[in-house]
Parts: structure tokens; sequence; C-alpha cells
């Protein structure tokens, strides 16, 4: 049985990032919105407002957290290859879900941000030196450097997981 919390398992980290699991992962994130957007749209808006597990949040949350996640995500990968391993700036996930905008607005404005994002991003990837990827962003509340190879493979990693979520709502509601 799935678990609803983590319908593809928990994010494990890559012992290490060889250019072709690189380019794999960037492919993943590349692929990221048409897939989400795919699942998204067969979601009547009583399935949008649907809980994907006890204590979760609701399919509109999930889509709206992907587009506040992944436009943190890309700044902090912005500051790490222009700054020598700046300090992040954490969010408070579950007060940005627990937001109007996140909990009542269309999706379609956030499946938008997240096809232009991810075009975006994508480029800013691809055209990066492979060893670029290895410089670091210091997160404050993990109190430890990361680099930024390691967070592509998270955002490969997230944007699946959160697929996993808004396809358990689709599943159950059928």
């Amino acid at each position: 049985m799935k678990s609803l919390q983590y319908p593809i398992g928990t994010f494990t980290p890559p012992a290490e990032i060889t250019p072709s699991l690189l380019e794999k992962l960037i492919d993943e994130i590349a692929d990221f919105p048409a897939l989400l957007k795919k699942v998204a749209i067969q979601l009547s808006e009583a399935q949008l407002d649907t809980h994907y597990r006890p204590e979760g949040w609701t399919a509109r949350q999930v889509i709206h957290h992907c587009a506040d996640s992944h436009m943190n995500s890309f700044i902090r990968f912005k500051l790490a290859l222009t700054e020598e391993n700046p300090i992040i700036k954490p969010y408070y996930e579950d007060r940005w879900a627990a937001m109007r905008d996140t909990k009542n607005m269309p999706i379609q404005p956030s499946l938008d941000i997240l096809d232009g994002l991810h075009r975006r991003w994508v480029f800013l990837l691809r055209s990066q030196p492979l060893e670029s990827l290895k410089r670091t962003f210091y997160h404050p509340e993990k109190e430890k450097s990361i680099p930024l190879d390691q967070t592509v493979a998270l955002y490969a990693w997230h944007g699946k997981h959160h697929i996993g979520h808004v396809q358990l709502v689709l599943d159950n509601q059928q």
C-alpha cells in the first residue's frame, strides 16, 4: 500500500551526482509542469478542495505550494550561482499554504508560473558548467551548506512527490 504522506517514498539523496544522472534529473524538472497539469486539469472544483490525506493539504494547496516552493528554489539557485555560499531565507510553507490565495484561488495561475519558471530554471541548469552546480547555499534551519546538484535531485523528487499527492485525490474520487 502506498503511503499517503509519501506516495513515492521519502527523498534519499544520491551518493554521487554523475553527469548522466544530473541530465536525467534536469529532464525530470523540465517535465514536471506538464505532468502536474495533466493530473490537475482532471480534478473538479470539489476534488481540488479535497485533502489527499487526513491532516494534509488539499490538492489546490499542493499545486499552489509547488509554485511557491519552486520559486523559492529558483531564487536560491540564482543566489548560490552569484554569491559565495549565501545564507538563504527559509519560509514557513505551512503558513503559506494557509493563506487565502493558496486555499481559494484557481490553480491555473500557479500552473502558468510553474511552466514559465521551469523553462527558465532548466535553461539556467543546462547552461551552467557542471562544476558550478557544486556551489552551495547555507540553510540556517538545517545548519549546513547544501550543494546545488543535490538540490536538483531534491526538486526532481519534490515534483514527483506532489504529483503523487494530486494523483491520490484523483484516484480516490473516481
